[in-house]
């Protein structure tokens, strides 16, 4: 898949190539977990503990490509209030805004993270207090933010299940909720924007597919898109085939905005639907042994796929061939045993031949 599969070189450069695999072991067992994307700040990453109590870890790691190692930073590692069901870096490729992260579980937070490059001045207006200390140790750390909360009424929400950062608008980010609903954030006013009543049962997962068009799957079996300047009405995109089986999670293709790929709870296919047509899947990916759990669009490919599970794999697939029917099936062009059951995957979209996957401990990037 790399750009210069098309040359012609040396067999074993290219073996040395593709066998680039880094691994990081953390002290615990990771669930969510996301690339940077900020220029300056390659090969970084944010990993999240899935621990059964209250305090858990994020910690931000980062490759040292001179020496191999993925390395955690321990003044970027912080607790987390339950086990974050997702974290997202902000999507600033050019470095324009202040270097945020967000996690998801009981409440949307908003962390900020301070690097010992960032002048004092900066540090200082975050801090609105002349105690900064200078020494480049003391001023690498994450502060909190924002926590936002859309439940007025109460100081609890409905559990947040996932979100996704519109990467048009990045003051925006949209939840969503066991409660039925979506929720849009203005994180700059640190105000609700809108709040939806998205579906008839728990809203699984959520993700932007242009400024101000999102989607939704949901414990009801249904896609769900919808527009911000028509709130009253949705379109349903697809349903599941057996009734009441829930979606679980959408990703959307950020090159050609017309498909989407969904999974079905404890399904081992993955649904990959075009807007135009609702109701029949153009393409049903069926190659993995046990129920997957994750999905990734190329960032810079409309056709590129990758799918990860719990057979331990991660397969990624060319569906260039999307609208004619390929006898017995598609297969994939790239397959991954990883040492255990895949939980999270992230294909990175400042270094596109890179990909991330989580298991048990051990996160794991891959050149594709």
């Amino acid at each position: 898949m790399g750009a210069n599969s098309d040359h012609n070189h040396d067999n074993s450069d290219e073996q040395q190539r593709r066998s680039e695999i880094y691994t990081y072991e953390a002290p615990w067992h990771i669930y969510a977990m996301n690339w940077s994307v900020r220029r300056d700040k390659k090969y970084r990453l944010a990993i999240a503990s899935l621990l059964e109590q209250y305090p858990n870890r994020v910690e931000i790691v980062q490759l040292d490509d001179s020496t191999g190692e993925i390395r955690p930073d321990p003044s970027l590692s912080f607790e987390h209030p339950y086990p974050p069901t997702k974290v997202i870096f902000i999507p600033d490729k050019e470095c324009q805004k202040p270097d945020l992260l967000a996690t998801s579980s009981d409440f949307l937070r908003i962390w900020r993270i301070i690097d010992d490059d960032e002048t004092p001045a900066d540090v200082d207006i975050i801090h609105n207090s002349g105690s900064v200390n200078n020494n480049s140790s003391g001023s690498r750390r994450v502060e909190m933010k924002s926590v936002l909360n859309n439940n007025r009424n109460s100081e609890f929400c409905g559990p947040v299940t996932s979100f996704d950062w519109n990467e048009a608008e990045p003051r925006r980010i949209g939840t969503s909720s066991i409660d039925t609903t979506c929720t849009i954030w203005d994180i700059e006013r640190e105000m609700v924007d809108t709040q939806l009543i998205a579906h008839d049962k728990e809203v699984y997962d959520i993700a932007w597919g242009g400024v101000g068009v999102f989607a939704s799957v949901s414990a009801d079996g249904s896609v769900r898109v919808f527009d911000l300047r028509d709130k009253e009405h949705s379109t349903i995109i697809y349903e599941s085939s057996e009734p009441d089986t829930p979606l679980v999670r959408l990703g959307w293709n950020k090159q050609d905005p017309r498909y989407m790929a969904t999974i079905i709870m404890d399904s081992a296919k993955v649904v990959v639907l075009d807007i135009r047509f609702p109701t029949l899947p153009v393409v049903e990916l069926q190659r993995h042994q046990a129920s997957v759990n994750a999905i990734a669009w190329a960032p810079h490919s409309s056709c590129h796929i990758c799918t990860a599970g719990d057979d331990s794999q991660a397969l990624i697939w060319d569906l260039s061939s999307m609208g004619q029917p390929v006898e017995g099936g598609l297969d994939p062009i790239l397959a991954y045993t990883a040492g255990a059951e895949i939980e999270q995957l992230q294909w990175s979209s400042s270094q596109p031949d890179w990909v991330a996957i989580a298991f048990a401990s051990k996160l794991q990037i891959l050149r594709v």
